[in-house]
């Protein structure tokens, strides 16, 4: 399929990269990558859905392609916010669907609550309204790992000790649960991995790991606000996710008429564990939602 990449200049001077995969077709989709600081490369199998329509990825400031600032005070939701707006307006998407995975469901419902034109449905994969909701279930997840698996983790979190050789690999057994249950990584979840080592975006706005919320989203929640989201919504999680079913029940109740459908083989990345299935979902819905508009 036909494909463009470029980069974008934002007004602070810092550029972005993109690709637009496939042309013309329905209304364009465009994605929004999790971590923070994962980059696109995890969510590469959703441009097969350019069959249909224009498929828009891009790295958020701080990781992958794009430029990476030494300025921690960049790594902010508000700034990312209006890094969305940007792009969107420098690559002319006036009529988009918007997806957004994990973190980058956040990012997609702080950017619905500017109320912005020309987004015709919400896809919220794998995300939450809530980070206190979810520390409470990872906590309830971590619970039913091993005990001498949970002895490690409470003990090196207790004195900040995340590089110990045990801990890391106490965290990767939740990992293994909870974030992708494959026996083989393929290559783009590979980059992704490779993208989030040592990244200043994801300490700064998560934490050390997936288990121990530190950073500046610790008190992010947008739950009471749920109901202002008013377009077509799909949400999609993983039956074994580290952001539960319960997270998505909370943003399915919240948002009026959406539609939640759970994997029931995968965790935190349904779209590389059951890729089939997913594509076919989240096909079936924007078409539902271009032939109804």
């Amino acid at each position: 399929m036909e494909a463009e990449e470029g980069k974008v200049r934002l007004r602070s001077g810092h550029r972005v990269w993109y690709r637009r995969v496939g042309a013309g077709g329905d209304t364009p989709l465009l994605v929004l990558h999790g971590g923070p600081g994962a980059g696109h490369d995890y969510l590469e199998p959703l441009e097969k859905l350019a069959a249909d329509r224009p498929v828009i990825l891009y790295d958020q400031l701080g990781c992958g392609k794009s430029d990476q600032p030494n300025d921690r005070s960049l790594w902010r939701m508000e700034r990312f916010v209006s890094e969305l707006d940007e792009v969107r307006k420098a690559l002319g998407l006036q009529e988009i669907h918007l997806f957004g995975q994990s973190s980058g469901g956040m990012l997609a419902i702080d950017y619905m609550l500017t109320h912005p034109q020309g987004v015709a449905s919400l896809i919220l994969a794998d995300s939450c309204a809530g980070m206190l909701q979810l520390e409470q279930e990872i906590k309830r997840l971590k619970s039913g790992l091993p005990p001498e698996t949970i002895a490690i983790l409470d003990r090196c979190e207790a004195i900040g000790d995340f590089q110990n050789p045990e801990y890391r690999v106490a965290v990767a057994a939740f990992y293994k649960r909870h974030v992708c249950r494959l026996s083989e990584f393929p290559d783009c979840l590979l980059r992704t991995t490779a993208n989030l080592k040592d990244n200043p975006v994801y300490e700064t706005m998560n934490g050390p790991n997936e288990l121990v919320i530190t950073g500046n989203l610790k008190d992010w929640d947008r739950t009471s606000r749920l109901s202002e989201i008013t377009i077509p919504t799909l949400v999609l999680v993983g039956r074994c996710d580290e952001v539960t079913p319960a997270c998505s029940e909370t943003l399915h109740r919240g948002i009026a008429g959406s539609q939640l459908v759970v994997f029931e083989e995968s965790s935190h990345i349904p779209h590389i564990e059951e890729e089939g299935k997913y594509l076919g979902v989240v096909s079936g819905f924007l078409s539902r939602v271009d032939m109804s508009s």
